[in-house]
């Protein structure tokens, strides 16, 4: 978008067309990182919403001589660590040897797999694996931030980074992949 000032200005005064304006222009990116953190669809949506909310309910904090894409992606990442919380009072532990295997992803072959097909894959990890391989893996976080987002030990994020990964590396390998479709 050229220029977003006027929408931005418009959602703060609450004006609908500015909001949904807004929501159109930055749904497909806000959903592409709830992806990453939500186990289906369905709850990246939940996670986009409430961010969105959050968004217009605190527009008037955010500062104008910078950029918006970088502070939306704040807020939803947050509003994703919410939701991780929220679920982590309703789960329970799962070991290695418990974690399903790949997803039927309807491909023929390990490099035709396309960025929803990666999606699916870590998906399919534990929340908490999930978690911390998106945090540090994607965005970027240190163990030491991702410890205190979380509130867990850094020992437990890279414990939970390893075995993300060694899962990931599980489901990747060739000889794996091609079984999920024989």
């Amino acid at each position: 978008m050229e220029d977003l000032q006027p929408i931005l200005e418009g959602a703060s005064r609450g004006e609908r067309k500015c909001q949904e304006s807004l929501y159109k222009e930055f749904y497909a990116y806000g959903m592409s990182v709830c992806l990453r953190y939500a186990a289906n669809r369905e709850e990246a949506v939940e996670i986009l919403h409430d961010g969105f909310m959050k968004v217009f309910t605190h527009l008037d904090q955010f500062d104008n001589n910078r950029p918006f894409t970088p502070w939306f992606r704040k807020i939803i990442i947050n509003g994703a660590l919410n939701h991780y919380k929220q679920s982590l009072k309703h789960s329970c532990e799962v070991g290695l040897e418990n974690i399903p295997e790949l997803p039927d992803l309807k491909i023929s072959a390990l490099t035709q797999l396309e960025y929803r097909d990666l999606i699916k894959i870590i998906q399919s990890l534990p929340l908490a694996y999930r978690t911390v391989f998106n945090l540090y893996a994607l965005e970027g976080y240190g163990h030491a931030e991702i410890a205190e987002l979380l509130n867990i030990s850094v020992g437990t994020s890279k414990s939970n980074l390893f075995r993300a990964r060694e899962k990931l590396r599980m489901m990747l390998t060739p000889e794996n992949h091609e079984k999920a479709y024989l």
